[in-house]
């Protein structure tokens, strides 16, 4: 069946015209109204969030007594109460886990929620955090994906009784016999690392539980899909009609990652039950970054049956997602979303994989802009690449000799997903002509001839949009499927209305995080209608309470143009319709030959009316309306496409309703001596069906492409070997700024969808999808290495080259630490003290001396001979921490040397560590102190990163003896200007 028909346009051409977006008056003007700005119910508190430090550990006990005994604390929710009032969460795979939205009994990833503090305001809920007593019993953590599958591997919930949760193998077509009759097998293994979205607003809920109802009534800037709507209602143990879930209209970004909020929207919503008063949380950038969600880790081992000519006749995949400490939904969708589409723009028959999903002691993975597609693209184009370099052939032609031919769509993959529309050769052809492939190619025959290390890489994929429903359920056998009862679908709604007075508004169930879906809406009814762009009001808040939506609603698997803006249309045309019948029976003329153009309603060369005239006879006069005509004009259109059916019991899945098609192609050169990946140009040509926004449809693409620059170039969470999270700060996780922003060449392709009503696909998260293979094949061109591995970092490609890293700076030591942990430091230094070595040894084991050097001490209490209990706060950057410490002076060789060791926990980690100091006599008997210390930490504090921590942890320990130094003699000690900068910026000592 063909959807789409071309429109008729009239005067108003909007649809497809590059219009600027209606939104942004209001945001340039900081007027946007985003969750943080939306007014609060009188009474509201506010909650802060006591989290793990540690990424695996039993929970034995939590005291909130201290926390409550504090003026402004209301409540501590608990996991007591948290089991006594909701329920886990529901899992997508038939597997014994339970995910509550606090940690009940053991956490399982550093930044797991334990209990919610709720004060009078966020300062007390945040100061209250200290004072909450969690006593855990530390497990061995599990963080490698692949450690985690063995039988040996600790293991994370124990009554699956393993940390493989779901484990399905696929063959179609006959792989088998495909691999047996090649003359060739190309294979390599790939890791896709995690990776997140960073926007520029975090989380915020606001939930209120309405005792008198049972109803939760949750403000939050949560992007759906609403397919979670009935998880969070399960957990909350409250039927769907008592969920009322409401979005602002501004959000401040997302990519997917907002999705995530779902735990917190139930969280809140039972800290508001506890306190009897809405509560609002607000999350900052540290708990986003560490524990709100991620891209899930793959590790793929993917291998080809290749002909001589480089075409290839079967693939295999063997994956491994690794989704975190728990599996939460939508998870496994990672996995399920590009199912049906595993073979890309080729035209591959036979398949056989076989998925792994694995649990580690890491934040539970989730929606990251072209979630699944990075993933597969990876693995798929890098093995195109390695077909073309171990045959001998050149990438490009690898590509066109296995790519889906033209005149062949609607195309079946062998998978199962229906390839709607498109013509890749054409659409290479035009990407190699207008961007100036031979010119990148005389570049690179140059730069080889000078000795540079120039590269050209390659890729093809399919962009999925408007996700089946029933993708997921692939995950389970088909016997499983049968029992459970089929899904499938992508319901889209929007609405429709024109008051008395001719204005005309529409509701859309999508929540738009920037992408401009009010100016295009705009512009589909300013068409349809004839009315002005500008009288048009928009309106993206969603109410489930109230308004139209359905599991699918959400902005997510970029389903905007396709199946929301389709629908927009459907309902417009629906209002022309009603109109055009209204003025037909006015004026006694057929329907079909009424026009809409100009804010006019009229027949050519016949009568004319304004168009506010017609529309008002609706609801003025609906008496003298013509027989049928219901009066009042609102129209709902809901639209599901036929064509996403559920998995057949051959796993056959059409995961998604539109793909559309993108060769890129870039050349880099990389600086041999720093190791810099430089884009010289990439070219990305896109075939996203009809565009309806020309200058809309480049700013998303701009925009993924930047955020893979990312990906490809910088981005990545890093954990320690005891599951510390280590990139908590933008100075650990480095994200694309403007100076590292580069201006792609985008061109265009249209081959509009026949399954969409305007025959339009998604464009959103393509280049999130091809833009990190792409660059990674260059790199793999230039150094002629096929162990290419994300991101792609100037230390990492260094190391490609094979060049050796510098000595360390003076006061960095190198070797391996002898402190295991999360975070390891290690530096020494020295200072000169104007008192003999004697003098200074002695002063250190005095307990008064020792108190009042070591930064942030509040109480130092002796428990054996050298041996002290210590009260201490010490700061690093954002982050300020209260430890309870033991401090130790071992290894005495008076007056030569000691040992001085430390060890604390608090709320928001751990930390331990040993400095050996050495007492040198100088000529002019003065002593040189020298120390070489090792520490780590672990959980909160680890998360502000390893640059942050080693200049904290020299400012700190240098601080020790600088004090020490002052004592003796009663003056101050010069410090480098380095350190007094540190100091300043608050990266160590008292708080």
């Amino acid at each position: 069946m063909n959807m789409y028909q071309p429109t008729e346009r009239n005067e108003a051409g909007q649809i497809g015209r590059s219009q600027a977006r209606v939104e942004d008056a209001a945001l340039l003007r900081g007027l946007g109204r985003y969750a943080d700005d939306m007014a609060t119910p009188p009474g509201t508190l506010h909650a802060a969030i006591v989290r793990s430090p540690h990424a695996h550990a039993r929970i034995i006990s939590v005291n909130a007594s201290p926390a409550l005994a504090m003026k402004g604390v209301h409540a501590v929710l608990t996991g007591e109460d948290v089991k006594r009032w909701a329920n886990p969460f529901p899992v997508g795979v038939r597997a014994p886990m339970e995910h509550w939205c606090l940690a009940v009994d053991k956490a399982r990833y550093v930044g797991e929620p334990v209990c919610v503090v709720i004060a009078d305001d966020r300062y007390l809920a945040e100061d209250a955090l200290d004072a909450i007593q969690v006593e855990y019993e530390p497990l061995p953590p599990i963080i490698d994906p692949e450690a985690a599958t063995q039988e040996e591997a600790p293991v994370l919930h124990e009554a699956v009784g393993s940390n493989v949760v779901n484990e399905r193998n696929f063959r179609y077509g006959d792989p088998e016999r495909a691999f047996e009759e090649a003359p060739h097998r190309v294979s390599i293994k790939v890791h896709y690392p995690r990776n997140s979205c960073t926007p520029i607003e975090c989380y915020v809920v606001l939930g209120h539980y309405q005792a008198a109802t049972g109803t939760y009534d949750v403000l939050s800037n949560f992007q759906g899909p609403y397919a979670l709507h009935s998880v969070m209602a399960r957990a909350l143990n409250v039927a769907g009609n008592r969920l009322r879930l409401r979005t602002p209209p501004d959000s401040g970004g997302s990519f997917g990652i907002k999705q995530g909020v779902f735990p917190y929207v139930v969280l809140m919503g039972l800290a508001s039950r506890k306190v009897g008063a809405p509560v609002k949380w607000v999350e900052d950038r540290l708990e986003h970054l560490q524990a709100s969600s991620s891209a899930t880790n793959r590790v793929c081992e993917i291998q080809a049956a290749v002909e001589s000519d480089g075409r290839v006749t079967a693939l295999h995949y063997d994956q491994i997602d690794d989704c975190g400490g728990y599996l939460r939904a939508p998870e496994p969708a990672t996995f399920y979303r590009m199912h049906g589409n595993l073979s890309g723009a080729y035209a591959i028959r036979n398949l056989s994989v076989r998925n792994r999903v694995v649990l580690t002691n890491k934040v539970p993975s989730g929606l990251n802009r072209g979630f699944g597609g990075g993933q597969v693209y990876f693995a798929l184009e890098r093995l195109m690449h390695e077909v073309a370099v171990q045959l001998g052939l050149d990438p490009l032609q690898v590509i066109r000799r296995n790519l889906v031919p033209a005149g062949v769509f609607p195309y079946r993959a062998a998978a199962g997903a229906l390839l709607d529309s498109g013509d890749y050769p054409a659409t290479v052809d035009l990407a190699i002509r207008e961007g100036g492939l031979d010119e990148l190619l005389r570049r690179q025959k140059q730069a080889r001839a000078e000795g540079r290390l120039y590269g050209i890489g390659y890729t093809a994929v399919v962009e999925p949009s408007i996700s089946n429903m029933g993708y997921i359920t692939t995950a389970m056998t088909p016997e499983e499927r049968r029992k459970s009862g089929p899904k499938n679908g992508a319901v889209s709604t929007a609405t429709v209305s024109v008051d008395p007075l001719g204005g005309v508004t529409v509701h859309i169930s999508s929540t738009p995080q920037g992408q401009g879906h009010q100016t295009v809406v705009a512009q589909i009814v300013a068409e349809v209608l004839g009315v002005a762009l500008g009288s048009i009001n928009v309106n993206v808040e969603l109410d489930t309470g109230k308004d139209a939506w359905s599991i699918a609603s959400g902005n997510y698997s970029s389903r905007f143009a396709g199946a929301v803006a389709g629908s927009v249309y459907n309902a417009a045309v629906k209002i022309r319709e009603r109109m055009a019948g209204i003025a037909a029976a006015m004026w006694d003329v057929p329907a079909d030959q009424v026009r809409f153009a100009g804010g006019k309603v009229f027949v050519e060369d016949g009568p004319s009316q304004a168009f506010h005239r017609i529309a008002g006879s609706t609801h003025w006069s609906p008496g003298l309306l013509p027989e049928n005509e219901e009066g009042g004009l609102r129209e709902t259109a809901f639209w599901t496409p036929p064509q996403l059916t559920a998995p057949d019991d051959n796993d056959c899945i059409n995961s998604s309703l539109c793909y559309g098609f993108i060769f890129d192609y870039c050349g880099v050169e990389i600086d041999r001596i720093t190791g810099q990946v430089h884009i010289d140009r990439y070219v990305t040509c896109h075939d996203a069906g009809r565009i309806l926004n020309p200058m809309l449809v480049d700013g998303q693409i701009r925009g993924g492409f930047t955020q893979a620059l990312g990906v490809a170039l910088m981005e990545e969470f890093a954990y320690g070997d005891d599951g510390s999270f280590l990139s908590g700060t933008f100075a650990d996780y480095l994200v694309p700024t403007a100076p590292e922003a580069v201006e792609p060449v985008i061109l265009h392709m249209e081959t509009p969808s026949p399954f969409t009503p305007l025959g339009s696909k998604g464009v959103g998260e393509g280049n999130n999808m091809s833009t990190p293979v792409c660059i990674a094949n260059a790199v793999a061109d230039a150094l002629g290495r096929s162990d290419i591995k994300l991101p792609m970092t100037p230390s990492r490609v260094r190391s490609m080259i094979g060049i050796d890293e510098p000595p360390p700076p003076e006061g960095v030591v190198s070797e391996a630490p002898r402190v295991a942990g999360g975070s390891a430091l290690q530096a020494q230094d020295s200072v000169e003290i104007p008192a003999p070595p004697q003098q200074v040894f002695d002063a250190l084991l005095d307990p008064e001396t020792l108190q009042s050097i070591i930064p942030g001490c509040h109480a130092l209490e002796l428990e054996s001979e050298n041996h002290y209990r210590a009260d201490v706060t010490v700061g690093v950057g954002m982050i300020r921490a209260r430890f309870a410490a033991r401090v130790g002076l071992t290894d005495l060789d008076p007056p030569h040397s000691l040992r001085l060791s430390g060890s604390g926990n608090s709320p928001m980690g751990s930390a331990t560590g040993s400095a050996k100091v050495t007492f040198v006599e100088l000529d002019n008997g003065h002593t040189r102190l020298e120390y070489a210390y090792d520490a780590a930490v672990s959980g909160k504090v680890a998360a502000v990163g390893g640059r942050m921590l080693q200049s904290a942890s020299k400012v700190i320990i240098g601080q020790i003896f600088t004090r020490l130094a002052q004592r003796l003699t009663g003056k101050p000690v010069k410090t480098s200007p380095w350190q007094r900068l540190l100091a300043l910026l608050g990266l160590g000592g008292a708080k």
